[in-house]
């Protein structure tokens, strides 16, 4: 279960100068600091950045600034760090992409200070950035801290063996990437492909239907006026594949999928054995362009709706 940590509004942080409470270290210090850690220290925003994004800016560059590393006190007392983690994750979408990529990496390197300190952040931006489970899971901005751990001085080859799978992974099917093709069965018999999909979009659907989460999701996109209004239209493709070997269940669950909808099976198990795709959760949506490229990699079925609904504003 995830702890219950509560968003401060990136507004209100925006705001801030810098909190006059607080019990950070010196980076540098050299002796063991005592565990007098009853708050998090925000930097002090310069006041002749008032634009928000500047604001933005500073602050992810400088949020830990008043962190000592090398303290492992701040290892006990996740209602301070893991509360920090927390609200920084939140305020890294209000930057650009490459400056919060560049943030998350370079406070992934400032912890190789202290391994059990590397380990408890790292461990924070898995729980937060790769969790599927978790509302703030973000691949784009996972990539850097795996590119950290990598470069790590403290990890040993072996303990950089899991975040090197996830690596290559991770580049699989990127946003902005094309997609990788691979071949489908329908119900019938007949076969199939991803690229031979002609609409302006296609949305991939990897499911297991039955699962509590597949249906909800079956129901959010049968119930999606966007989504019905682009099939109707012929400019969307919702593309719905059942990767796993049970084809008996995909079967009984046929009737639950709109007809308007190709739905088909991975007859050769490609995308779970070749890891075409990362199934680390079901289902996954991706959403593709005519061309294929992706647009949305494993988004929830309410951001694949506004995606669409901002784009037909446009």
């Amino acid at each position: 279960m995830r702890t219950n940590i509560n968003l401060i509004p990136v507004f209100c942080i925006l705001l801030l100068c810098a909190c006059k409470s607080g019990n950070a270290s010196s980076q540098n210090s050299k002796e063991a600091p005592k565990d007098t850690i009853t708050s998090f220290t925000l930097p002090a925003i310069p006041p002749m950045l008032t634009a928000p994004e500047l604001r933005a800016d500073f602050l992810v560059k400088h949020y830990w600034d008043n962190v000592n590393f090398a303290d492992t006190n701040y290892i006990h007392h996740p209602e301070v760090t893991e509360q920090a983690w927390a609200d920084y994750c939140d305020i890294l979408n209000h930057v650009p992409l490459e400056t919060a990529q560049q943030a998350i990496q370079k406070t992934i390197e400032r912890t190789n200070v202290n391994k059990k300190v590397f380990t408890y952040i790292t461990d924070l931006a898995d729980k937060y950035l790769y969790d599927p489970n978790s509302p703030m899971r973000n691949e784009e901005f996972y990539i850097p801290v795996l590119d950290a751990m990598l470069a790590s001085p403290v990890l040993e080859e072996i303990e950089k063996v899991r975040p090197k799978a996830r690596r290559e992974l991770a580049q699989k099917n990127r946003i902005g990437t094309k997609a990788l093709n691979f071949n489908y069965t329908l119900a019938s018999g007949a076969q199939g492909s991803l690229y031979q999909q002609k609409s302006d979009y296609t949305l991939l659907f990897i499911n297991n239907p039955g699962c509590h989460a597949c249906t909800e999701t079956i129901e959010a996109l049968k119930n999606a006026p966007i989504i019905n209004q682009l099939l109707e239209q012929k400019r969307l493709t919702v593309l719905s594949i059942y990767p796993d070997e049970e084809l008996d269940e995909w079967r009984k669950h046929l009737n639950e999928f709109p007809k308007e909808w190709v739905n088909g099976y991975d007859k050769t198990f490609a995308i779970k054995e070749q890891q075409l795709y990362d199934l680390k959760a079901i289902p996954t949506l991706y959403l593709l362009n005519k061309d294929k490229t992706v647009l949305l990699k494993d988004a929830p079925a309410q951001t694949i709706e506004e995606y669409l609904l901002m784009k037909g504003e446009q």
